[in-house]
């Protein structure tokens, strides 16, 4: 089964995505909030979109993770800058 993307705070970067509240240099989830990462460029990886510095999954978003290099893990697929659960 394929992993989604964590509701957890994140690192504020000039603002914060649509459902997040700032305090203190964090971006905190409100109820409503969807799993966030931080944009990396201009692009979101698939299944999610952009949101100010940062990309918003979709609900059935799987998790990503920022590619280290040219390779994901092994069992993860590519998404531009990204990597994309399994």
């Amino acid at each position: 089964m394929a992993g989604v993307q964590p509701i957890r705070p994140l690192p504020k970067k000039d603002g914060c995505p649509s459902d997040y509240s700032s305090w203190d240099g964090y971006c905190l989830p409100g109820r409503s909030a969807r799993g966030a990462i931080e944009r990396i460029g201009a692009y979101c990886p698939a299944g999610f979109e952009a949101s100010g510095a940062y990309c918003v999954a979709y609900p059935q978003g799987r998790e990503a993770i920022p590619k280290v290099g040219y390779s994901c893990p092994p069992g993860w697929d590519s998404s531009g800058a990204y990597c994309l659960s399994p």
